[in-house]
């Protein structure tokens, strides 16, 4: 009975093997180990608060609707012209290019630097690592140092092992916990774009916050014109006013309240491009009272973070991955994802084993 009963239990195991063999390969990004969420198939990479996202498009597209339909019909009645039609297009064009810029800005790669399989020879750190006497010689649980030395500019810069990617990180190179990546020049994680700010998104970001800025003047004017016009055409104050355009009033005091955010934001990161720095480093280093390694000059920084060329992502999150192994990294640097089979790594342990 107990024979019977192995044998099914072989028999099983077995056709289980072959549904895999014949199932179709999985992709990257159906076995990405990052928190993050994919859609149309690992075409679009979000957060895991990806759901925020719902709520900034409420923000930003609810009141240029009232302000396209309720606003700028009064501007034209008034002013007895087409001016109305005018600035509800103007609006309505320039929302949907900040609809872009924000997709372009949360559902692209921010540029994650692909983890290993393994941690890295010590062979393989690099000289200044090595030393036994290093000053950064604290050990982590692999044994590897915790951080290391590298030049940037003639600077040196400590950069750190992250344990979780399994590989030493780049400069400018943060892990967010959110996302559970490391991202290279990480400037934070937004949670009104559920996103990761770094490399390759950074410059959408700034054109959305800046763009939104701008809606949020352009509103509050044409409110303001078309309050001061109901005043000339009714000789009346602005309490009247305001009873006759309710709409104009809610929404200079909504953009009002706005235009602060999103508009220190612009300023924030206008001095962050200035002197090129992430809000990741501005916080946590303090640039002003040491030198800046990154540091280009004013002309040069803007020319650097906006103007130049985003380079492309290292992950190929719709490639193809093997499903016979234990371990999963994705990597484009060979122009493949990395699979390691656990068959090859127990046999890589068993001759360290005999060589010990």
């Amino acid at each position: 009975m107990e024979g019977k009963m192995q044998g099914k239990a072989q028999l099983s195991d077995s056709n289980r093997r072959i549904m895999e063999v014949d199932a179709p390969p999985r992709r990257v990004y159906q076995a990405w180990k990052g928190s993050n969420l994919f859609f149309l198939g690992g075409r679009l990479i979000f957060g895991p608060d990806v759901r925020s996202l719902v709520l900034t498009l409420c923000l930003i597209v609810t009141p240029v609707i009232f302000f396209a339909a309720a606003v700028c019909p009064q501007l034209g009645h008034e002013f007895h012209s087409q001016i109305g039609g005018w600035v509800a297009s103007v609006a309505i064009m320039f929302t949907a290019y900040i609809l872009v810029v924000l997709l372009l800005t949360s559902g692209r790669d921010p540029g994650i630097v692909p983890r290993n399989a393994h941690p890295p020879e010590p062979q393989d750190i690099g000289e200044s690592s090595n030393l036994p006497d290093w000053p950064g010689g604290q050990h982590g649980s692999t044994g590897l140092p915790l951080t290391k030395d590298v030049l940037v500019n003639g600077v040196s810069v400590k950069v750190k092992y992250c344990n979780t990617c399994m590989l030493y990180r780049p400069p400018r190179c943060s892990h967010c916990s959110i996302c559970n990546n490391c991202v290279e020049r990480f400037d934070h994680h937004c949670p009104w774009v559920g996103q990761c700010i770094g490399k390759r998104n950074y410059r959408f970001f700034f054109m959305f916050v800046s763009s939104t800025t701008i809606l949020c003047i352009y509103v509050f004017a044409f409110c303001w014109v078309n309050l001061r016009r109901i005043m000339d055409m009714h000789e009346c104050r602005i309490g009247r006013a305001l009873l006759k355009s309710p709409i104009s009033g809610l929404l200079i005091l909504y953009t009002f309240i706005a235009v602060w955010f999103v508009g220190g934001l612009t300023s924030f990161h206008l001095y962050l491009i200035s002197t090129n720095q992430t809000t990741y480093e501005n916080f946590r280093y303090h640039y002003d009272w040491k030198t800046n390694p990154y540091n280009l000059g004013v002309g040069q920084n803007f020319i650097d973070v906006l103007f130049s060329r985003i380079p492309s992502s290292k992950n190929n999150f719709r490639a193809k991955i093997k499903e016979d192994s234990a371990t999963f990294t994705s990597s484009r640097s060979m122009g493949r994802a990395v699979l390691p089979s656990s068959g090859s790594s127990n046999g890589h342990a068993a001759k360290r084993a005999n060589q010990s």
